[in-house]
């Protein structure tokens, strides 16, 4: 089945054909990345421990290990992600006093070959 191109924060994609745009491949596996890491645990009422609720870091004193911490233990509930070889998290504080941190994550579809990354910012 496939999903609808949507990455979050933004509105609906268009297709080439005036339907909504669907995703593949890597792009499907780093939206559903996305959608777990940035959804709050509670919010999403058919599974109330999904989600990895790194905006709750916003504003708040932490470490780049902290959130590493998150990420990984969100990357193992993900199907799609293959657990070995295992995720490579970077993360990086580039603003303390704002809480941004930017993310680097490398890892292995378990349905596509070679390694896929997803970099994006928090905070």
């Amino acid at each position: 089945m496939l999903d609808i191109f949507h990455n979050w924060g933004d509105d609906l994609a268009v297709g080439n054909s005036g339907d909504l745009a669907l995703s593949s491949g890597s792009d499907t596996t780093n939206q559903r990345l996305l959608r777990r890491l940035l959804t709050n645990p509670g919010d999403y009422i058919w599974n109330l421990d999904y989600g990895g609720g790194l905006g709750q870091f916003v504003g708040k004193p932490v470490s780049s290990k902290e959130i590493e911490g998150v990420i990984r233990t969100q990357l193992l509930e993900e199907t799609a992600i293959a657990a070995s070889p295992p995720p490579g998290i970077v993360t990086t504080i580039t603003d303390a006093a704002r809480g941004t941190v930017a993310v680097s994550i490398t890892y292995s579809a378990a349905d596509l070959p070679g390694a896929v990354t997803l970099n994006f910012n928090a905070g």
